[in-house]
């Protein structure tokens, strides 16, 4: 397999991976405060199989990581290859304060 190129296409709001400069699959993301969210992931079936899906979430998660931002992960497929892999776990988004009882109001 030739190499697999990943790149952030803002205008289409996804990460792509590209074989010969052809799409080989992309991760859709959803921009929030500090983070980005990952609802979907398409590997084309031509490619299945040859590692296109590990070469686009360890492409798009660097990138996450070099802007300085969290990883909503919803998508199973990105947050199962976090999980798989430790040293993108800190990537993951941390609701601040979800559980602080001096955030909550009172009647």
């Amino acid at each position: 397999m030739s190499d697999v190129t990943v790149t952030r296409n803002d205008s289409e709001s996804r990460y792509e991976a590209r074989i010969d400069g052809q799409l080989a699959g992309f991760t859709e993301f959803v921009p929030g405060e500090g983070m980005l969210v990952f609802p979907h992931t398409v590997v084309l079936p031509e490619y299945e199989g040859q590692g296109v899906g590990s070469t686009l979430a360890r492409g798009a998660l660097d990138d996450v990581r070099a802007r300085g931002q969290k990883v909503l992960a919803t998508c199973p497929f990105i947050h199962g290859w976090m999980v798989r892999h430790p040293d993108y776990m800190d990537l993951f988004y941390k609701r601040e304060h979800a559980e602080d009882p001096e955030r909550v109001e009172q009647d």
